[in-house]
Order: structure tokens, then sequence, then C-alpha cells
């Protein structure tokens, strides 16, 4: 069974920062992408960050420059570096991971953890 379990999120005046994490464990063979999405009360969730095996990344338009996505392997961890918070990044953060678990047939699907509140407010 895998599992992931984010942590780091809270409450944050604007303009500071907030680093998450999101460890996966169980049987896992191999992690291919790692991403981070958010939603806000009343509106569709939305990815935020995605990073490949390769190190690759990407960003939604509203938090580039300001997010910095990351990841060790070893840990099976991924991180998202959130700096310069605004009010409107209030949302609960959910990471995903593309995983092929350990001693299955080749069907690597995502799976996804449950969520860490992250509100920016004076």
């Amino acid at each position: 069974q895998v599992q992931l379990v984010e942590s780091g999120g809270g409450l944050v005046q604007p303009g500071g920062s907030l680093r998450l994490s999101c460890a996966a464990s169980g049987s896992i063979f191999s992690i291919n992408a790692m991403a981070w999405h958010r939603q806000a009360p009343g509106k569709q969730r939305e990815l935020v960050a995605r990073i490949t095996r390769g190190d690759s990344t990407n960003y939604s338009d509203s938090v580039k420059g300001r997010f910095t996505i990351s990841r060790d392997n070893a840990k099976n961890t991924v991180y998202l570096q959130m700096n310069s918070l605004k009010p409107e990044d209030t949302a609960v953060y959910y990471c995903t991971m593309n995983i092929q678990p350990a001693g299955v047939l080749w069907n690597p699907r995502d799976y996804w953890g449950l969520g860490t509140q992250v509100i920016v407010s004076s």
C-alpha cells in the first residue's frame, strides 16, 4: 500500500514563506513525476508545479518566480518552497506522484496525498 503524506502547511502573513513536504511510503519500485496541486475555496483544483524524474520543472504562471519545486529521490520526497506569499495563494495543497509499486505488473499510476492547508492572511 502506497501512501503520500504532506506537511508544512499553516498560517502565514502576506510576503512570508512556507516550505511544504510530501513523503511517499510503502512498497515502491520507482517514482516518476511529482507535482503539487492546490484548491482554493469555491475554485477548481489547479496544477501549481511539477518536476520530472530528470529534474525538469514547470510552474503555473501564478506562482512562477515565487515557488520552487524540488525532490529527494533517496527519501521519496517532494518539496515546495513558497516565497512572497499572497492571500490568493490560500488553498489546500496536494502532492501527487506517479508511482510504480513494487512486486506488481508494470502499471504506474498517480497517487494523491490528503492535502495540507495554507492560509495567507494578516
